[in-house]
């Protein structure tokens, strides 16, 4: 499984006074089990680009291919490709509509053709993988915290078995520590399940701890499209955009400039912990 866009080009209002050029000429592939950030700031075309992974949005030009089939083909099943490439919108509430938790999760799969009986396995099946407690499943979803509706909405795409998960700015409005426990559970779904995650996110420690691919898009242009390490090589061209590098970047590269024997390409907080303490036992 893989998504592949081909010189993909998206104007909002064609041909009117609001005319706006939101991707221009974007073209990568994410290939199956991949964890991938994409990043940059308002305005940068992030969003408008993931809409188009599962096809609410249709490019004005280019193609976009799942598993190597265009999905804009006449007669392509669009609705099996939604059930596929889960997106989980920045604000959970808008995906949150049904009386409980439980209800909502089961909305999915029961779309999906699924007995009464296998949606609340597969609910409950999804609400247990990204750590929801039991005692919430009867509770409305617009009582629970932005966490718990984090959680609830990420279920209620994880219900339907989908082979991606695309998430947009997931941690928006959060505090430290409800953004870092959203964080851990992505992880922990990625490894435990294997399944290809797309994680927008304008932070870039947040990106750096956790991602193996980052695409940083600026002014509706794909920028820089790299492993952490290489795209933070680039933090000066960063900052021109109006994008840091994760604060270690900078202090692995102040170090260096001062003369210790350090690489200055760490992109975590542990990676920077070891390239210290092995720069002193050199």
């Amino acid at each position: 499984m893989s998504i592949a866009l081909e010189h993909v080009n998206y104007i909002y209002s064609p041909g009117t006074a609001y005319e706006k050029h939101a991707l221009k000429d974007v073209s990568f592939e994410i290939g199956q089990g991949q964890f991938v950030g994409i990043i940059g700031h308002t305005g940068s075309g992030k969003s408008t680009l993931i809409q188009h992974l599962n096809g609410l949005i249709r490019a004005t030009s280019g193609k976009v291919l799942y598993d190597g089939q265009n999905i804009y083909d006449e007669g392509y099943d669009m609705r099996k490709l939604r059930s596929q490439v889960g997106l989980v919108f920045q604000y959970p509430e808008y995906q949150l509509f049904e009386a409980d938790v439980l209800s909502d999760v089961c909305f999915g799969p029961k779309n999906q053709g699924l007995s009464q009986e296998e949606c609340e396995k597969n609910a409950r099946e999804a609400l247990e993988l990204v750590g929801f407690p039991e005692k919430y499943y009867r509770q409305s979803p617009f009582e629970l915290s932005g966490g718990q509706k984090r959680r609830a909405a990420i279920a209620g795409i994880l219900a339907m078995h989908p082979k991606v998960l695309v998430l947009d700015e997931p941690t928006a409005g959060l505090d430290p520590k409800g953004r870092d426990e959203i964080l851990d559970q992505i992880e922990h779904l990625h490894r435990e399940t294997g399944m290809t995650v797309v994680l927008v996110s304008h932070s870039m420690e947040d990106i750096a701890k956790y991602v193996e691919r980052i695409i940083v898009m600026n002014r509706g242009e794909k920028m820089l499209d790299g492993t952490p390490r290489e795209v933070f090589a680039h933090y000066r061209e960063l900052e021109k955009v109006g994008l840091a590098a994760p604060q270690v970047t900078y202090v692995m590269h102040d170090l260096k400039e001062r003369g210790f024997p350090v690489s200055a390409d760490a992109t975590t907080i542990e990676e920077a912990a070891d390239e210290i303490m092995r720069s002193f036992h050199d």
